[in-house]
């Protein structure tokens, strides 16, 4: 069902030497290092595994009209309509190329949540698939990256549907490793704010399952180093990482990326997922996830979204759909655990929810994602990457829920 993953440069090891093609090949190599991982700093490149940027996703010239059958009411079934329409396209195209990597990490947390909440358990069953393909492992040539962990979150929700102890071998074990790794103390461990998206969530899971809380602690002491280099107390937003701290936008603002920023209100909603109620730091989450919920929600644009550029959307003239659905999935996730006060955040949910819908096209193909970067920019109202159909699927199932209460 699966081919393997593709290799980013193809080239035969067979080619005469020369110097002309020598250039030219480690040119091309590094071109394509620096072009998937341009957010990562020099003295990692080497460990750098280049991202399939094809695979995740593509911006046609023409990708059709958009849908026209898609309600935005909250109703359990408009909503389970808009995430099977999503869904569905995004499994016939991608699919093929499932791989290991973070950008389909995402999308396969996407499509757990789509089965739980529309009871097709095709989705699901397509995760399954990629899992035994690969035979539950995770990509671990540049330990302890948190990028290579991501895949543990899909591993392990499919470990606690039928405790089968070969779903879950391979990624305790790298967690084992890690929560025993002392710290750098030049550099942090996750050193940019999507990280908090892709280890903790697997770190809460292995605490979830195994009941030790050297997982959950070793997530917190990390947590908190991260969040006192990049968060920002005034703006209440994380930089995407130390690069950006300084940076400004064209209009003087600071420079807080979209995606980064949804990726931690998702890394914020897993923790509180699975965190006691009387862990002694879980206020400190709750308050930062308020006050980034507080900031995000006044800082919406009009038509429901946010820009590639938080405080700067008038620089950008599309919305970030891969940002929103998750900065979306969060606040909603906050409403249905009564974190988030539901009179004052459910007209935000709703309207980003119907903002993300503009977005979907006649097939399915879900647009305006911007492609794989790690600062604001431009794009195709086409774009459409596996992460970004991932977080509106994460959204869903959280609008889902909040429809279902709604009295």
């Amino acid at each position: 069902m699966f081919s393997f993953e593709k290799t980013p440069i193809p080239f035969s090891l067979k080619i005469q030497s020369s110097k002309f093609m020598g250039a030219l090949i480690l040119g091309v190599l590094l071109a394509s290092c620096f072009a998937a991982h341009a957010q990562t700093p020099a003295h990692e490149k080497s460990a750098v595994v280049p991202v399939d940027r094809n695979a995740a996703g593509d911006a046609p010239d023409d990708p059709g009209p958009l849908a026209t059958d898609l309600s935005s009411a909250l109703k359990p079934k408009a909503i389970s309509a808009a995430m099977k329409k999503v869904a569905d396209w995004e499994l016939t195209v991608a699919e093929p190329s499932f791989n290991q990597q973070w950008t389909f990490a995402a999308l396969y947390d996407g499509l757990i949540a789509a089965s739980a909440t529309t009871h097709d358990t095709k989705y699901r069953d397509a995760v399954l698939h990629m899992a035994e393909h690969y035979d539950w492992q995770l990509l671990d040539k540049r330990f302890p990256h948190a990028d290579d962990q991501a895949l543990g979150q899909a591993y392990l929700d499919l470990y606690l549907i039928d405790h089968k102890p070969e779903r879950m071998a391979n990624t305790k074990e790298i967690m084992d490793r890690l929560v025993v790794r002392q710290d750098d103390p030049n550099k942090l461990l996750w050193w940019w704010c999507d990280a908090l998206f892709m280890s903790p969530p697997v770190l809460l899971r292995t605490y979830a399952i195994t009941h030790d809380r050297k997982y959950l602690n070793y997530m917190d002491h990390e947590w908190w180093l991260t969040s006192a280099s990049l968060y920002d107390q005034q703006d209440h937003l994380y930089f995407r990482d130390s690069r950006y701290l300084t940076q400004k936008q064209a209009n003087g603002q600071k420079l807080f990326w979209s995606r980064g920023n949804g990726w931690v209100m998702g890394g914020l909603a897993n923790v509180l997922e699975f965190m006691p109620a009387d862990y002694p730091s879980r206020s400190k989450y709750v308050e930062q996830f308020r006050q980034m919920a507080a900031k995000l929600a006044e800082i919406q644009s009009p038509d429901g979204l946010w820009r590639s550029g938080l405080l700067d959307p008038d620089s950008y003239e599309l919305p970030e759909v891969s940002g929103s659905a998750f900065i979306t999935y969060g606040i909603a996730y906050g409403i249905n655990h009564h974190i988030l006060d539901r009179a004052k955040y459910q007209p935000v949910v709703e309207k980003a929810w119907k903002g993300m819908l503009t977005h979907v096209y006649a097939d399915g193909r879900l647009g305006s994602i911007q492609p794989i970067d790690g600062q604001p920019g431009k794009f195709k109202p086409s774009a459409s990457y596996v992460y970004g159909v991932g977080g509106f699927l994460l959204a869903g199932s959280e609008m889902h829920r909040l429809a279902e209460s709604k009295h």
